[in-house]
């Protein structure tokens, strides 16, 4: 049953764009695909992540958790700041998760209006070990368009996890 509804979900959720910039996701760069067909972020990489994403938080005032993984779910790097708080560890982990999830083709933001109540994927954030549906994930798309990773930023606002992640995504 779980597989059926993650499935409708991520049928209902193809047309969704969500306002981010409109990259070229064809099956060749590995958005929406299957994983032998994927390209996987390396360590400098991830850690270029980390770094993009420290530097953002620095420049904003906040401490946060930043999770690099890769397009099957699996933790790449990792970073907690100074005083970040112990609750945004796990967050930014699930946020990163949440696009990997989804094969790459939303922000973790984008399912959440659709899974308030009335909402046609209502209760999908209770699915997969519980997904994160608000802002601060990110997928990681690679110079030459292919979609490599995920980030997840944790520990302030949604709009300043929004502006951190998309920092630490556009570094590689």
């Amino acid at each position: 049953m779980r597989k059926f509804l993650l499935l409708t979900a991520l049928a209902s959720l193809h047309g969704l764009g969500c306002g981010r910039e409109t990259v070229n996701r064809t099956l060749t760069q590995g958005w929406g695909t299957v994983p032998s067909q994927r390209r996987y972020i390396n360590a400098a990489q991830a850690q270029a992540v980390i770094e993009a994403g420290v530097q953002q938080s620095m420049a904003i005032g906040v401490p946060n958790s930043i999770a690099v993984l890769d397009p099957s779910a699996q933790l790449v790097a990792f970073l907690r700041m100074d005083n970040a708080f112990l609750s945004s560890m796990d967050i930014s982990i699930k946020k990163a998760k949440t696009v990997s999830l989804f094969n790459g083709l939303y922000p973790s933001n984008a399912l959440y209006t659709r899974s308030q109540p009335g909402g046609d994927v209502y209760g999908i954030e209770q699915t997969n070990g519980g997904l994160v549906v608000f802002g601060g994930g990110q997928p990681i798309v690679d110079s030459e368009g292919y979609w490599i990773g995920s980030v997840g930023v944790s520990g302030g606002t949604n709009e300043q996890d929004v502006d951190v992640s998309t920092a630490a995504a556009r570094s590689v």
